[in-house]
């Protein structure tokens, strides 16, 4: 097994990393499965193919990091500051959670978001509602069958061939998103707000394909 030292941190599956600095280092392909990120700062680090199955990235800085491929399956991602992050091609699969993340300008092209049924949903009860922050991100052709995207936050956000197949946009914010050729047939759309929302080619709830 593959042991990498970065930083005075020993970079292994299962470590506790928690609140490590690794801003800006090169982890690509590293092995994290089921290590302990929370808190830690890895905004702008090369993380490109790393396996972070299973691990732990509650209120992690992940700012403009590279996830190109990563393996994120069943991670826990609450709270994290995934901005400009880019996940081109990652799998979130399984159970990942990403519940509050700001994913403000992310790159999630062609990433796998399959079955991920809760993840992008968080309702405070004490509260309002508050859902994930996808706002301008690029979600170009990403796999979103039967996603939960309750009040999710999805203005300006690029869905142009997505697949939404079934998927629960209750109260989500559409303003202003790319929705060209995207894929909604079964979707949720009740008290959406699809303002100014690009359509052109898509195929609604019903199956008809808007003009």
């Amino acid at each position: 097994m593959t042991v990498l030292e970065v930083n005075g941190y020993t970079i292994e599956a299962y470590a506790n990393l928690s609140g490590a600095y690794l801003s800006g280092a090169n982890l690509s392909g590293a092995n994290l499965a089921g290590a302990n990120l929370s808190y830690a700062d890895l905004s702008g680090a090369n993380l490109a193919g790393a396996n972070l199955k299973l691990a732990i990235l509650n209120n992690a800085n992940l700012t403009g990091v590279d996830l190109t491929g990563a393996n994120l399956e069943t991670a826990n991602l609450r709270w994290a500051n995934l901005t400009e992050a880019n996940l081109t091609n990652a799998y979130l699969g399984g159970d990942a959670y990403l519940h509050y993340a700001n994913l403000t300008g992310a790159n999630l092209k062609w990433a796998k978001l399959k079955s991920v049924a809760r993840k992008l949903d968080k309702a405070n009860a004490h509260t309002r509602s508050v859902g994930a922050d996808l706002s301008n991100s690029n979600l170009t052709c990403a796999n979103l069958t039967s996603a939960v995207m309750k009040r999710a936050q999805l203005d300006g956000a690029n869905l142009t061939c997505a697949n939404l197949t079934g998927a629960d946009l209750t109260s989500a914010n559409l303003t202003d998103a790319n929705l060209t050729s995207a894929n909604l047939t079964d979707a949720n759309l009740y008290c959406a707000n699809t303002t100014e929302a690009k359509k052109t080619g898509a195929t609604m709830p019903d199956g008809t394909i808007h003009p």
